[in-house]
């Protein structure tokens, strides 16, 4: 069997006193954190698009990286080989799971038919390697965005042609992760927005996106297939006005259109900076509306405006992350995917291996520190004593709704000002520097 890591032996934890660059100093699969093991909490899984297929390409320049399983004429030589090389890489690296985009493991032909007869070409042998080294699927997604076809959007199109095109991609890609044993399915909308009103009709198009994702449910439910669906809010790229904006907007959307049953959200990190939010902020509002699925694990450049895709080491995001993700009950479907690419100077096949070490290396250290966080209660206890007065006998009655404006007033005209408190945001900024 050729082997296209040949530099890299499987990847383990060594101890944070280790010197090896390819070994885990934080990350231990099977230490037991809060009654699960690290692997179970984290559920690590690698992405297929940036890891196997980006290899360095911007907006400025071509490839730079060169990889020896993209060394095949034929697309479908290339397609096998690339899917040998990233169960291997998958092993090494020591993760559960992986997820893809149906356009990312096999070439679109020239018709739909033979497109999905490749897809299940690959499938099957994707299929086998799982088999073979127990690695699962987190989710699958289709690309209705790249094709010169969704230049106007997929569901959201003015042209139904293009409609029943992305409607039959999304039928076969639900159905090739139902095949996997996919624990989730992902609705990225990539272009369903628009750039200027002058052209485009925004109700038709919301309501033709609900039309969409509503036949996606009536379609898995007829395959019997009980994968999560998410929906990955993204605010822009490449359209200047996405429909999926935010964590907020997308649940918005979802409750208009009665979906909200159906549908959870897939965050992820460099998403949350471009619209503006921490990711802090979106995994919270999707936790405490009950909607919060899975994680795209990267993050962005604050001073760049535009996805740029890197691998997360910021203890204060991961700990911030896995401290809300604790807090709302774990992962169940979902998990922590690394959606992010090496950097176009990273070029030897060992950066892969490292970003993904670093990456799993500080999201370990974030569980620990969320961990030690929920035990002590620091924070915990800091919000307890800011809203401590809503559980007094008035607070009650306010937040029951038993005290109309008329008794709100009488209530003030007898008790007077109310007296200012202090949020302390410095001392919880430092005690959550003690933590990390």
């Amino acid at each position: 069997m050729r082997e296209y890591f040949p530099e890299v032996k499987n990847v383990k934890y060594e101890g944070p006193d280790s010197k090896n660059p390819l070994a885990f100093k934080h990350y231990n699969p099977g230490e037991t954190i809060m009654g699960k093991t690290m692997a179970e909490h984290l559920r690590f899984a690698v992405c297929y698009w940036h890891t196997f297929k980006g290899l360095g390409a911007d907006q400025f320049g071509a490839d730079t990286i060169v990889r020896s399983y993209d060394d095949a004429a034929d697309p479908m030589q290339r397609a096998e080989q690339t899917m040998h090389a990233a169960f291997e890489f998958f092993t090494k690296l020591g993760v559960d799971f992986w997820c893809f985009h149906d356009r990312d493991i096999a070439p679109e032909a020239d018709t739909l038919a033979e497109t999905n007869k490749r897809l299940d070409t690959i499938v099957a042998l994707a299929k086998t390697l799982q088999n073979d080294t127990g690695l699962k699927c987190l989710w699958g997604t289709t690309n209705a965005f790249s094709h010169p076809r969704f230049m106007a959007g997929a569901g959201t199109n003015p042209d139904p042609h293009v409609f029943a095109y992305a409607a039959c991609q999304i039928k076969k890609a639900i159905e090739i992760t139902h095949e996997l044993g996919g624990q989730g399915y992902v609705f990225w909308g990539g272009r369903e927005g628009y750039d200027t009103l002058l052209n485009t009709d925004m109700k038709r198009e919301l309501d033709h996106l609900a039309l969409l994702l509503q036949l996606a449910v009536d379609h898995k439910k007829s395959i019997g297939f009980d994968g999560q669906f998410y929906i990955e809010p993204k605010p822009k790229e490449p359209t200047k006005h996405q429909y999926d904006f935010d964590a907020g907007n997308c649940f918005a959307f979802l409750q208009k259109y009665n979906l909200v049953p159906h549908f959870k959200l897939n965050i992820e990190a460099n998403h949350a900076t471009l619209a503006a939010h921490t990711f802090h902020h979106e995994l919270e509002f999707s936790a405490v509306n009950g909607i919060l699925g899975s994680v795209d694990a990267n993050r962005g450049d604050l001073l760049l405006g535009w996805d740029t895709d890197q691998f997360p080491t910021d203890l204060y995001d991961t700990s911030l992350a896995m401290y809300i993700i604790l807090r709302a009950g774990g992962f169940t479907t979902g998990g922590l995917n690394f959606d992010a690419h090496v950097r176009r100077q990273s070029i030897d096949n060992a950066d892969l291996f490292y970003a993904h070490i670093g990456s799993m290396d500080a999201f370990a250290r974030g569980l620990k520190i969320a961990a030690r966080l929920i035990e002590d209660k620091p924070l915990e206890k800091a919000i307890q004593d800011r809203y401590a007065a809503w559980d007094s006998p008035f607070g009650k009655d306010v937040a029951a709704g038993k005290m109309d404006f008329a008794k709100l007033q009488a209530w003030i005209l007898e008790n007077g000002q109310p007296t200012p408190r202090s949020g302390r945001q410095e001392l919880l900024e430092n005690i959550l520097n003690e933590y990390i």
